[in-house]
């Protein structure tokens, strides 16, 4: 366990629950040169340990699968340094099955509503006060699904940017995650929505998407654990 936070502390939970064992926890300021006696390590620290944790597994050929967000813009850089060490890696902005789930839904939707100009697109997304980053990474990679089938080229925060999906952050008390895509004309409107009740299913996405991965190599996302025909959930 790479971080333990709330989500690291459920994520143990689950791990123990569904027959595993956790070799190590290594929390923020630990001081740690190689992991040893693991068969898999699962990241859900703070955006600005995400690198050197996600590192630290691949130079001790450990997968990893990580659910941080907010370090996106050195995403590449992880991708070949994953290919370079020749061990498996995996992100995901949300491990959540029904986020992706949701996930799979809005692309089938974007696709069909881009063949219709007359509709725009907002994205809302709410979270707990404690969340570091925002948008949330679910909200942008439902905005980058998007953008692919849709007249948009970028998603903003300014409601007035006519070329933009319009992105709607809040943080509220108690809130695991919320997020909303609306497709809107003056005729009517398309409006799809993932409420999460607790953070279990982020966990349970996560210990899933570590079993998926062992054995595996390559580079991955939680949409290859939910079109595997042939693993057991």
């Amino acid at each position: 366990m790479l971080g333990y936070g709330k989500m690291g502390k459920e994520i143990e939970k689950i791990s123990l629950e569904r027959g595993h064992s956790i070799s190590k926890i290594i929390d923020k300021e630990d001081l740690v040169d190689k992991l040893t006696n693991t068969d898999v390590a699962i990241n859900f620290s703070t955006p600005d340990s995400a690198i050197k944790n996600i590192k630290l597994s691949l130079d001790s050929s450990v997968p990893i699968v990580s659910g941080t967000t907010g370090w996106l813009e050195n995403y590449n850089e992880i991708v070949k340094y994953s290919k370079k060490t020749n061990t498996s890696f995996m992100y995901s902005s949300n491990f959540s099955l029904g986020v992706n789930l949701f996930f799979e839904l809005n692309k089938k939707l974007a696709t069909l509503v881009g063949n219709y100009k007359d509709y725009n697109i907002n994205i809302e997304e709410v979270h707990h006060k404690q969340k570091l980053d925002k948008p949330s990474g679910t909200a942008i990679t439902l905005a980058d699904q998007t953008i692919i089938n849709s007249k948009y080229s970028e998603w903003s925060f300014d409601k007035n940017k006519k070329d933009a999906i319009q992105m709607i952050s809040k943080r509220e008390d108690n809130v695991p995650g919320t997020h909303t895509v609306k497709y809107y004309s003056e005729i009517d409107s398309i409006e799809i929505k993932h409420t999460a009740h607790n953070r279990k299913g982020f966990a349970l996405g996560a210990v899933i998407a570590a079993e998926w991965i062992l054995n595996k190599k390559g580079v991955f996302n939680m949409s290859d654990v939910i079109k595997d025909s042939n693993f057991k959930f």
